[in-house]
Parts: C-alpha cells; sequence; structure tokens
C-alpha cells in the first residue's frame, strides 16, 4: 500500500529532477516572466493556502501574545488562556503535526493540550511563515500538516542604513491586566564581526472577559534574551545564537479552561532554551551553496506539588498531594545541505539528524504503585531532496522527497525501529498574467508520534507500548487558483489532510497505541488590495475537521472543529500627519453538531471581535513611535475557537477560558 501511494509522487519527482538536472547545460538563458506560486526558489506560501506574517505586518500589530500575532490569519487559530497555553492550530489541526521551527531549529511536540511547551515571544519574532498541507521535503521530519517557520530578528534586520550600530527600545502600558511590558535591544556591526542582544519581560495582572468576569491566572508573566554572534569569513559567515523564553507565574490547573470556576492557583513554570551554530555561504555558485546547522536545546514544564480537595485519600478520608509535575525534552540534532542552482531552478539536497529525550515526573508523592519518572527517546535521521522548477511553458514545479529512519526507546525499554518515505509535488500553470491555477500532493512518513507525552503523569507502572504500534503517516491533496494585479490579488485553494496513527494514551487498554485517522477538509480564499495610501485585506477558511470519520469534537487534542472564521483589516498612511490607522475584525461563526450535543458540549457561538491602533511617529520624536492600541473595541464575550465550550457534565462546570475584554494599551518605541 506505501509503494502505491508513493509511485506516483516519486514518478512525479524522480522525472523532475533528472530532467531538470540534464537539462542544466542548455545554453540559452530562460527568461521567465513574473510568477506566483514559485518565486527566487522559493514556494510563495499564502499562494497555496497557507499565510505569512511580514516584518510590516509584525510592526502593524506590535502583538503581545501568539493571539496577536495571528490575528489577521483565518487560517490559523490559537488556543485561549494564559501565555502558555497558546497553541496555533492550522485548519483546526494542532501544531506538533506539523514541522515547528524557530531560526531552522525543531520545537518538538506540544507536551500537554492543557499547556503547549512551546513558548513563543513574539518580542523576538520577525516573520511567520505556515506551509499549509503538502510541505516540501527540506521543510524537515514528519511535516504531516505542513510546517511553521518562525524567524527571528537580528542586527542586519535592525541596523538602519549607514549606521554601524545602533539600539532599540520599546515600552508599553495596558489597562484590563496588560500591564507594563518592555524590551532593550542592542546591535553593531564591527569588520566582520556582528552582534545582537536582546532582552524583554512582561508583567501585568489577571485579565477580565468582556462578560466582567476575572479569568484567574491569566496575568502575562514572560520573559526572554535573544544573543546572536556573527563573523563573515571569505566565503561563508557562522553565527552562534542564543534564545531563552520562559513564562513563570501563579496558574489555574488547566490553564485552556475555567474549570469548576476554581479560582485557585498554583506557581508554574514553562521554559524553552536553545542554542544553535549555522554556517552559510556568502559566495555562493551554481554548484555550491552549502548551509549547515547545529543545536542543542531544552523545554521543561514544572508545577510542584500541591493539596487540593479533588483527591481524596482512600486510607485517611482527607485531600491528599496531588504530586509534582515535571516534564522534559532535550534535543541534539542538525542539518547539513547545499543547493545547485541549474537554468530551470534549484536542487537541494541534504541530511538531518534529531536526538530527544524525554522525561515525565509526576504522581510519586502518594502512590507506591505508579513509577515517579517515565523516561523515552527518539532518534531520527533522514535525508531529502527537493527541486524548484520554472519553466517557460508556464509551468512551475516544486517537488522532492526524503527519506527517515527513527527509533522510539519507550520507559520500560522496548525498542521500536523502523524506516519510511516521503514524497511531495505542487505543479502551478500560468493562464496569463492575471491568472494562476495549482494542484498539490504529499505522502508524509512520520514516524513514532510520542504525542501528548504528559499523559504519563498519571500512568501506573503497567501501561505500556502496543507491541504492534506504527508509524504515522500523513496525505494532503490541494487545489486552487490565484489571480492578481499592479495592486491586487486574491487565491483560493481547497484542502485535504488525512493524519493515521498518531499516538493514542489509552487509559481503559492500558497502553500507546495508534488513534484512527484524523481529517481537516474545506477550503480557503484571500484577498488584499493597495492604494497609495491604504491596503485592505482579508481571508476566510471553512474546514470540516474529523476524527475516525465523525465530528471532532473539541477536547483540546490534535485535531479541534474549527468550522468557519474569517478576519478583515484595514491600513492606513497620513504622511502629512505623520499618522498610521489601522483595524483588524477577526470573526467566528457558529459551530454546533449533534456529536457535541450527545456529548454534552454547547454550540460554540459566533463572535465578532475589533482590534484597532495609530501610530503617530513624527519627525521630532527622531526615530520614535506613539502607538495607542485598542483590542476587543466593543468590549465582546467570547473564546477562541481551539479553546474549551461549556460542558453541562453532572458534577462538573467546565466552562471555556475566555478572551480578555476590552484593553486599552499604549506604547513608545525608540530607535537610536
Amino acid at each position: 500500500m506505501l509503494m502505491k501511494r508513493l509511485l506516483p509522487l516519486a514518478g512525479v519527482s524522480t522525472l523532475a529532477l533528472m530532467t531538470a538536472a540534464l537539462a542544466q547545460d542548455a545554453s540559452t538563458p530562460i527568461i521567465l516572466d513574473q510568477i506566483t506560486l514559485v518565486a527566487d526558489g522559493e514556494e510563495n506560501i499564502e499562494s497555496t493556502g497557507g499565510a505569512v506574517v511580514t516584518p510590516e505586518d509584525i510592526e502593524v500589530l506590535q502583538p503581545n501574545n501568539v493571539s496577536e500575532l495571528f490575528a489577521r490569519e483565518s487560517a490559523v487559530s490559537v488556543s485561549g488562556g494564559a501565555g502558555p497555553s497558546k497553541r496555533i492550530h492550522v485548519f483546526g489541526i494542532e501544531q506538533s503535526k506539523l514541522a515547528v521551527t524557530v531560526d531552522g531549529v525543531p520545537q518538538g511536540p506540544s507536551s500537554w493540550h492543557h499547556t503547549g511547551s512551546n513558548v513563543v515571544d513574539p518580542a523576538f519574532i520577525r516573520s511567520v511563515e505556515v506551509e499549509a498541507g503538502a510541505a516540501a521535503a527540506d521543510a524537515g521530519f514528519a511535516a504531516g500538516a505542513g510546517a511553521v517557520r518562525y524567524e527571528t530578528v537580528g542586527a542586519k534586520d535592525m541596523l538602519e542604513d549607514g549606521k554601524t550600530h545602533g539600539g532599540r527600545a520599546a515600552l508599553s502600558y495596558g489597562g484590563n491586566g496588560q500591564g507594563v511590558s518592555g524590551s532593550l535591544a542592542g546591535y553593531g556591526v564591527q569588520g566582520n564581526f556582528d552582534w545582537f542582544v536582546m532582552l524583554h519581560a512582561q508583567d501585568g495582572d489577571d485579565y477580565k472577559a468582556g462578560n466582567g468576569r476575572e479569568m484567574p491566572g491569566s496575568s502575562p508573566a514572560a520573559k526572554g534574551a535573544l544573543v546572536k554572534l556573527g563573523y563573515e569569513l571569505e566565503t561563508g559567515r557562522i553565527e552562534l545564537a542564543y534564545d531563552k523564553s520562559e513564562d513563570d507565574a501563579d496558574r489555574v490547573i488547566k490553564m485552556n479552561m475555567d474549570l469548576n470556576r476554581d479560582s485557585t492557583v498554583f506557581p508554574l513554570k514553562v521554559e524553552n532554551e536553545t542554542l544553535s551554530l549555522t554556517y552559510t555561504s556568502t559566495a555562493p555558485t551554481e554548484s555550491w551553496d552549502p548551509k549547515a546547522k547545529l543545536y542543542i536545546g531544552s523545554s521543561s514544564y514544572w508545577r510542584p506539588n500541591y493539596v487540593t480537595g479533588d483527591l481524596i485519600d482512600p486510607a485517611t478520608g482527607s485531600a491528599r498531594p496531588n504530586g509534582d509535575m515535571s516534564l522534559d525534552r532535550d534535543t541534539f540534532g542538525g542539518v547539513l545541505q547545499n543547493t545547485f542552482t541549474i537554468a530551470q531552478g534549484s536542487i537541494t539536497t541534504g541530511i538531518d539528524f534529531a536526538d530527544n529525550d524525554y522525561s515525565v515526573n509526576n504522581y510519586g508523592d502518594h502512590s507506591t504503585a505508579q513509577p515517579r519518572i517515565h523516561n523515552f527517546s527518539t532518534r531520527q535521521i533522514g535525508a531529502f531532496v527537493q527541486g524548484r522548477f520554472e519553466f517557460a511553458n508556464g509551468f512551475d514545479l516544486s517537488t522532492g522527497m526524503r527519506y527517515d529512519h527513527q527509533r522510539l526507546e519507550d520507559w520500560n525499554n522496548e525498542r521500536f525501529t523502523s524506516s519510511g518515505a516521503s514524497a511531495n509535488a505542487t505543479l502551478s500553470y500560468r493562464i496569463n498574467d492575471t491568472f494562476e491555477v495549482f494542484a498539490g500532493a504529499s505522502h508524509t512518513w512520520m514516524g513514532y508520534d510520542v504525542g501528548e507525552y504528559g499523559l504519563l503523569h498519571a500512568r501506573n507502572a503497567d501501561f505500556s507500548t502496543d507491541p504492534g504500534y506504527d508509524p504515522a503517516t500523513a496525505k494532503n491533496y490541494k487545489l486552487g487558483v490565484n489571480a492578481g494585479g499592479d495592486n491586487w490579488k486574491a487565491g483560493l485553494t481547497f484542502f485535504d489532510t488525512r493524519i493515521d496513527g498518531l499516538a493514542e494514551y489509552d487509559v481503559e487498554a492500558g497502553m500507546l497505541t495508534n488513534a484512527e485517522e484524523g481529517r481537516s477538509k474545506g477550503f480557503t480564499l484571500n484577498a488584499r488590495y493597495e492604494w497609495t495610501n491604504t491596503t485592505i485585506g482579508a481571508s476566510y477558511t471553512k474546514a470540516d475537521v474529523t476524527t475516525d470519520g465523525d465530528f471532532a469534537l473539541p477536547g483540546g487534542g490534535g485535531f479541534m472543529p474549527i468550522g468557519d472564521m474569517a478576519s478583515v483589516y484595514v491600513d492606513h498612511v497620513m504622511p502629512q500627519y505623520d499618522l498610521k490607522l489601522g483595524a483588524t475584525l477577526e470573526w467566528a461563526g457558529e459551530l454546533s453538531d449533534d456529536a457535541m450535543e450527545a456529548a454534552y458540549f454547547s454550540t460554540h457561538d459566533s463572535y465578532s471581535v475589533v482590534n484597532a491602533y495609530a501610530e503617530w511617529s513624527p519627525e521630532q520624536l527622531q526615530g520614535g513611535m506613539l502607538r495607542l492600541g485598542v483590542d476587543n473595541l466593543f468590549d465582546e464575550t467570547y473564546y477562541e475557537r481551539t479553546s474549551y465550550v461549556i460542558r453541562a457534565v453532572p458534577g462538573r462546570d467546565i466552562q471555556p477560558a475566555y478572551a480578555p475584554g476590552r484593553t486599552v494599551s499604549i506604547s513608545f518605541t525608540k530607535s537610536f
């Protein structure tokens, strides 16, 4: 069956790669018209249904959290609650089913669906690319539903023309618990050496939802540091980068919901740390354009032992300790690749590897039947080739393959070893200067999925891995049309993503086993129009999300129902007043299903949220910018689509983690 799925894609990939390579000696240069899908050897992400948050977008949005970072992208939804709970979903598929990287460093799976293991601080982010569906072979291992690439800022991004050093300071204050946020960056270039250092911190209070309810444990508490040191050799550049982000505050036990309206909070610390060394060529040739990266990193979740009345010791009849909960992942990996330039485009080949060690420490204080620590590991190595070609007859093709080998050693020292191939192809055709059609498909071998490994926190000593545990696989199909002119563009993409064999921590069976197929299908469209001083844009996404063929319930796992979502935005510049104004409308349609009602979930209500801003940057401020922002202008009571909904279960009162009500903020940014 695997070969039947791979052969059509592999045939396209192999034929295209061989044809392009044989044509390398063509003496007549090919002059290409302007294209949409493949430009400068890279796929245009937006043109195939994905999302791009550019540096210009980030300057406009000035995001304080991940929800605000993706406010204008209907294809991306974010979990609600405090900062560390904000995992993203693409077309309703959770982020760890995509290849998520920060500056090329893989971020690993989410540790627990109540609190993810990735603390992404928007203060450090330069841009984001969300490649939905059929991801390229060089996007990384296990890119089942696509890839998310975060890029952080650096010295050359910040330096003004003609300057060799500089700095930037930012300070903001917001009501409704947003509190104080500040960042300070210094950067410069001296000869062949460049450097960048940035610090950021937030401190605030719990916010109130639009209905006036204070959401316990929701105060902002992110802080972090980013350091980059670069040195340019005669033909290359070496960069050493270190970044650390953490959130350390008192939180409710399950941050993405309001469980039993319990306002009790406990200490919680979530932390990420990465050190990477990267080499890139500064004098590439047609046959030699290398890139190499090595990295080490860690992510941790730490919640101390606490006592709660929900847990009763049967021996004493009194409340007993809940037990420490400590989740850790240590990683070491790298990638080595080279890009060959040919007349029709480029071919990238390389290898990558990753070693991940996991540790789950919990519930050791009150049960001798449960082990205190679950340790397990994964080892992966893969080889890949991806070609991106532009042909004079109007056709453009991105296609590639990769082959991976992986080993899983579980907490009982049982080993599972397997290998698999992946293939992808996206073909586009330019009908004329205005219209383009495209189609894409991929099969991805994802290896042994470890899922939300934090679920091991309450498993007993008999919990094991199914002897027949299989690697997960994914299939993606997409079809669409793009159109554009001098000052406008629009696109429509139909998508269908299926992932089979993900991890399921089956309590009744007492083992880690494979889950049934999850699927997201639907369409997404986007449009943008630019005048001299005004830009208007919109996006709309409709996704039907199912598990094992049935409506996916909003349980916080790998697949979440999102239904219909849209965003509309406008930005207007008034140069005569040194003023910029803008607003974003976020909308989600009502979402209901008989399966939700049968499982005691209430209907997701529709919501419309407006965020507005005004920026003033006169010459008198000499590089300074003053900004007034109003989020949730009309004080809407709502929760983000991937949060929990109200559930009418006897003895339990599960409410969603409502988003903040109206929040007014003022900030000042100064470059020097």
